[in-house]
């Protein structure tokens, strides 16, 4: 039985686009996974978005939409981000999921 590892990164809010600092993170737990899995461990690379909050509330009114909607486009932006930076996690969790 391989030894299990598990990542996970912090979630972040969907309130603005995805930035460098979260580029980064996503970075550094993937090659993280990516090193346990060379030396054959059973990994888990888990992340996700934070889908509530007040801030999250404020942004959508500002732009006219309802949360779920600004938690939709976000989320998917980040997803976007990850598989552009060739970041692969194991499970993606949405908070409104």
């Amino acid at each position: 039985m391989k030894e299990p590892f598990y990542i996970t990164t912090s979630i972040p809010y969907v309130n603005g686009e995805p930035h460098l600092g979260h580029a980064m993170e996503f970075i550094q737990a993937d090659v993280l996974a990516r090193y346990a899995r060379l030396q054959d461990k059973d990994v888990v690379y888990s992340t996700g978005s934070d889908e509530h909050g007040s801030k999250v509330a404020e942004t959508a009114l500002k732009l006219g939409i309802t949360p779920k909607e600004l938690a939709d486009q976000n989320s998917q932006r980040f997803r976007e981000l990850m598989s552009k930076l060739n970041v692969t996690s194991d499970r993606f969790i949405r908070t409104t999921d």
